[in-house]
């Protein structure tokens, strides 16, 4: 399991230069994301990114859930990640393919290597260069149903009980490269903590299950997808 999570980050490592010295737990990268371009598709108004530079850029791996639903089709149950610091890649040449890479590497690891697993060892590895995860809760308004947290409490601002936001969509596209295969780009509003005001998940790789399945009969499954995730406002940094 450690040989898989070092792959993981020597395979990022080769994408960017060396996370900075003075990038670690509680701060924000050296690297600036005043100059970052988000290529959302045009003539739209669902995805539009605030005027003011984002404060932190993610990229991640892991799986989106999903049940499979009287009507014979898969249902989302939410989602689990990793998310890894990107803004020094953010200036690099392939920083527009870099989530592909990551993909393949993650969608070529054996299906016994669970995203827990994959977390819970780079976890052991206390690495600067994470920030934090991706999962999702109980609608902290209504108390059902469930919302998308993004929680860098225990990573990037340890000890930071504010380092959390959990979030309500507020509007979606479907991927301009393959909406078969990969998953919406969203755009996510905060309803709690302090991490973030708005969230963007764009440039995303796999995640869609199949397109029916027989109710009652087949299991719940977890696909693997990779994603960038670009933060702004909030209070945390």
């Amino acid at each position: 399991m450690v040989a898989i999570a070092r792959s993981l980050i020597s395979s990022l490592a080769a994408f960017a230069a060396s996370t900075p010295s003075n990038t670690g737990r509680g701060r924000v990268s050296s690297c600036s994301l005043r100059t970052l371009k988000l290529d959302f598709p045009a003539n739209q108004t669902t995805l539009v990114a605030p005027t003011q530079p984002p404060k932190l850029l993610g990229l991640a791996f892991g799986v989106q859930n999903y049940t499979c639903s009287s009507a014979g089709t898969y249902t989302s149950t939410g989602a689990v990640a990793e998310l890894f610091d990107a803004a020094c890649m953010s200036t690099k040449s392939n920083f527009g393919t870099v989530q592909n890479d990551l993909f393949s590497l993650w969608d070529g690891t054996s299906e016994d290597v669970t995203i827990q697993d994959a977390i819970s060892e780079l976890a052991g590895m206390h690495l600067p260069g994470v920030l934090g995860q991706h999962y999702f809760v109980t609608n902290p308004k209504t108390g059902t149903g469930v919302s998308p947290k993004w929680d860098f409490t225990s990573a990037r601002f340890q000890g930071n009980k504010d380092a959390f936001m959990i979030g309500a969509g507020n509007g979606s596209l479907p991927s301009p490269t393959d909406p078969s295969k990969d998953v919406a780009w969203l755009h996510v509003v905060n309803v709690q903590g302090k991490l973030s005001d708005v969230v963007f998940r764009y440039d995303t790789v796999g995640g869609q299950p199949p397109k029916s399945c027989t109710a009652g009969t087949d299991a719940d499954i977890s696909v693997k997808y990779a994603s960038k995730y670009v933060f702004y406002g909030g209070q945390v940094c």
